[in-house]
């Protein structure tokens, strides 16, 4: 089994911010893959089932992203797993936007959901890193992490979601470089 952790803030109000982008991405899996209904359980939302062959347990921690890593961290522990059975999905601020990238272990770049999950359970964890793209300048950087995407926005935010869903399998077999290059090619046609 997989933990499949897509990062975002509980509530309405933050559904379209960029900063929700890791949930949007494990809501585009879990529809696309037909997964078990939405029940609470680690201090989030689970969904269970199949991407490929794998088994993998889609959470979306319920508390706020400072403290993400907390449900990453009981998922892992009741579920008898090692941090590299685990893949966040998260929003990239230094990254173009709409780009997909897959790396395992590393920093996190200010990223409070990366700090609270490497902080429960260690950095050799899988992320896949959404670009969001930078605002310009540092005093632009809250307001756009944490604003809503635009409308002009919406066509290529649902072409990535829908080219990260159709090759999730390849994720879920390890893949990560053809994963990252089919989003790639899905997202240039």
């Amino acid at each position: 089994m997989q933990i499949w952790a897509g990062l975002g803030n509980p509530g309405a109000q933050y559904a379209m911010h960029r900063h929700n982008v890791g949930f949007m991405a494990a809501d585009a899996i879990a529809e696309t893959y037909d997964l078990s209904p939405e029940k609470k359980a680690f201090h989030g939302w689970v969904r269970e089932g199949r991407v490929g062959s794998e088994k993998i347990l889609l959470l979306k921690p319920g508390t706020f992203m400072n403290e993400s890593g907390r449900a990453i961290g009981e998922a892992m522990r009741f579920y008898k797993l090692d941090v590299g059975d685990v893949t966040v999905f998260h929003d990239e601020l230094d990254l173009a936007a709409f780009k997909v990238k897959v790396k395992t272990g590393g920093g996190t770049a200010g990223h409070n959901g990366l700090r609270s999950t490497e902080a429960h359970i260690g950095n050799a964890f899988r992320r896949v890193r959404l670009g969001i793209g930078h605002p310009g300048h540092k005093d632009r950087v809250t307001g756009h992490v944490l604003g809503n995407y635009a409308k002009s926005e919406m066509d290529d935010l649902a072409d990535m979601l829908g080219a990260i869903a159709a090759e999730a399998p390849r994720l879920a077999s390890g893949d990560d470089v053809r994963f990252m290059n089919e989003v790639s090619l899905r997202l240039q046609n």
